[in-house]
Order: structure tokens, then sequence, then C-alpha cells
């Protein structure tokens, strides 16, 4: 995607950004992989730590992580036999805040 254009440059997306940007989408509408997300929000992770805290499969987890980190909405860094997840930068940070502000001033859809 491009990057530091101008507010009216990035109003009508190309057809390679709009694919791009449908990836991530699509990458956003699974419910454990934004439950990852949130977690890295607190800060760094590892697979283990992650599958504890979400009681998820290791394996489900890492799946997860390899499509977010090719999506680069997550990093990776090997601290020995472990690697450790973040957040790739702060507007994938910024963009799961917004999602999750606008989330809670939703109605209450359980009176649905």
């Amino acid at each position: 995607m491009k990057q530091n254009l101008p507010a009216a440059s990035r109003s009508a997306l190309g057809e390679e950004d709009a694919q791009y940007l449908a990836e991530v989408m699509r990458a956003l509408a699974s419910p454990l992989r934004l439950r990852i997300l949130s977690c890295l929000l607190e800060g760094p992770a590892t697979v283990s730590e992650l599958c504890e805290r979400l009681g998820s499969a290791q394996a489900a987890v890492s799946n997860h992580l390899r499509l977010l980190r090719h999506l680069n909405l997550v990093v990776g860094v090997r601290h020995g036999r472990n690697v450790c997840y973040r957040l790739f930068d702060e507007h994938v940070n910024d963009l799961l805040n917004q999602a999750i502000g606008h989330a809670s001033h939703l109605p209450d859809r359980s009176s649905e």
C-alpha cells in the first residue's frame, strides 16, 4: 500500500491497494485473530503465552500468526527457541483501538 500520501490522494483506492486492504479486512473478520491482536495490544507475547491466554491450540494460533505476519499486522522476533510476536506498528495499534472503540459505541446487540 502507498505510504505518506496526502489525504486527498488516498480517497480513491487503486486496484492493488484495494486488493491488499480487502485481505486485511478478511483477516480481521476472524474472532480468534482479533483476540490474538488484542492480546498483542497489551504487549509482545510468544505463541505459548498466547495459547495460554486464549485457551487455543498451538497449531491454530501459529497458523493465524503466519497469516497476520504475511499481511504485516504482526512481526515475530526470535529469542533462542521462541519467537516473540508484537503488532507491526502504531498503525495496527490505532486500527485495532478504533475498531474496539467503535464496537463499544454500538447499540447492545444482545437485546435484538
